[in-house]
């Protein structure tokens, strides 16, 4: 959070200050990233970039703080999410040729496998497996630092509903943990 630095920093990114925009970049990217990572898989990237994209074109009628600007900012990445779902659905893969051919494995992948052994990246994969509205609700609350009322706001449900949400997502968790350290311990 840059916190009294932000209001200079907006202003600055706004005018075209390249610096002030790289700096508003660099403490929001990585939180927008985890959530992208969790709600929209291998797309994350590609929505990360239009959502900056779109950052920059509507940065001048920004009004607000830094809680606002985040939540701006996690607003338009849920509208891109919505938007890719609508357009799979409409245009689904229909995958053509051998399925055996596309099921066999690559060979060792260095880099896959360190990003895998890290714990953020465990930790979102295990997110991933949850429900999709719990999953966006503890990303949004737990990653990007969000209060209730904001998560509501960007989801468009009342803030007992994400509490709710939030906590039946974090008990499922718990006791996934619970099973896989009960699986890790021999006797």
């Amino acid at each position: 959070m840059l916190e009294r630095a932000f209001p200079g920093l907006l202003r600055a990114a706004a005018g075209g200050d390249e610096t002030a925009f790289a700096r508003l970049w660099r403490d929001n990217h990585p939180p927008l990233m985890r959530y992208l990572r969790v709600v929209a898989g291998d797309a994350a990237e590609d929505i990360g970039s239009e959502v900056w994209l779109e950052v920059a074109r509507g940065l001048r009628r920004f009004r607000g703080g830094e809680a606002e600007f985040r939540g701006w900012l996690f607003t338009l990445a849920r509208r891109r999410v919505i938007d890719l779902r609508r357009y799979r659905a409409r245009h689904p893969v229909s995958l053509t040729g051998e399925a055996a051919d596309l099921d066999r494995t690559s060979g060792d992948d260095t880099a896959a496998t360190a990003l895998e052994s890290m714990s953020t990246e465990a930790a979102l994969g295990m997110i991933a497996t949850l429900p999709p509205d719990q999953a966006e609700v503890i990303v949004l609350r737990v990653i990007a630092g969000m209060d209730t009322g904001q998560v509501a706001q960007i989801v468009g449900k009342r803030p007992g509903t994400v509490r709710v949400t939030a906590h039946r997502g974090l008990r499922m968790l718990a006791a996934r943990l619970s099973a896989q350290a009960g699986k890790g311990v021999t006797r």
